[in-house]
């Protein structure tokens, strides 16, 4: 097989998955807007169909055309880097295959969710996928919806395998993440995909952060990855931390992440429709704690 990497770097947005008023249909005008906007701020990537983008309310069909969709949109500007989520290793290999086939650059996938994976069944999962498919592969550290917890050296052995490259972390733990970008780096390249971590891992030596919240304010997430992995200014990456942490931390803060970026999105004029349920849209404090957040961006 013929692998096809590809080089990630910079702020990848994972972003939604607009649905219509009603949330019964996706609503593929808003995937187009969302994309050219977020393009024309200078996002490095595109992360459709992760947590953010609610890949578990989908029906099969909605999946594969929401892959489809980003890709076109994004025409080549940008890599798209689609999330894979399934219960059954046969499932996830169907969605990965068929978003390489549609023109995605690379898979994030997250482990069946439930009932956890021991370390051999995880590894024979990726694997297996691997050998499926010739595009480069994150592994999407999520340890709260998998209830997989992994160290820093058996997350490097996961990079053993052929294709996986990267590993979004999304576990929350600042060591461990920081032990893979100081120590671990010619195993397997550590994203942070934990918000209020973000400066924390771009200051540290990650190369890339996908991040939920770049979707709403790409611009400023943009200038912070350049201030401290490209200019190494540490002083103006602090002055940008200060408000973008308050909102990653208010996103991290309500009921739904996916509820918090669908209100933020229609705060900031640029409405993609209501999360899907049995998600429900944020209550009127939740809203309002993520409104107070925007208005830095917004004055």
């Amino acid at each position: 097989m013929t692998r096809k990497p590809v080089q990630l770097k910079g702020i990848l947005a994972a972003v939604t998955t607009p649905f219509s008023a009603d949330g019964s249909t996706v609503d593929e005008e808003a995937i187009v807007a969302q994309t050219e906007r977020l393009i024309a701020a200078g996002i490095h990537g595109l992360v459709p169909c992760g947590s953010s983008g609610e890949f578990f309310s989908l029906s099969p069909d909605e999946y594969r055309r929401v892959m489809e969709a980003y890709v076109q949109a994004a025409a080549g500007r940008v890599p798209v880097v689609v999330g894979i989520g399934a219960m059954t290793t046969a499932e996830a290999v169907d969605l990965a295959q068929h978003a390489e086939r549609v023109g995605a650059d690379a898979i994030m996938v997250v482990a069946p969710f439930y009932e956890p994976l021991s370390l051999p069944e995880l590894t024979a999962f990726l694997t297996e996928l691997s050998a499926a498919i010739n595009v480069s592969i994150i592994y999407y550290n999520l340890p709260d919806a998998t209830g997989i917890k992994l160290d820093a050296d058996q997350i490097a052995q996961l990079g053993r395998i052929d294709g996986l490259d990267y590993l979004k972390d999304t576990s929350g733990d600042a060591v461990t993440l920081t032990d893979l970008i100081v120590n671990r780096s010619d195993s397997i390249t550590a994203f942070n995909g934990w918000d209020t971590l973000t400066f924390m891992g771009l200051a540290t030596g990650a190369q890339a952060a996908v991040w939920g919240a770049a979707g709403l304010v790409p611009e400023q997430a943009v200038a912070l990855y350049e201030a401290l992995a490209v200019d190494a200014d540490l002083r103006r990456g602090r002055e940008l931390w200060r408000d973008l942490w308050t909102l990653s931390d208010a996103l991290e803060s309500v009921s739904n992440y996916a509820a918090g970026l669908k209100a933020g999105l229609e705060i900031l004029g640029h409405p993609v429709g209501p999360p899907r349920a049995p998600i429900q849209p944020l209550s009127v404090d939740d809203r309002a704690r993520v409104e107070a957040a925007l208005a830095p961006f917004r004055a």
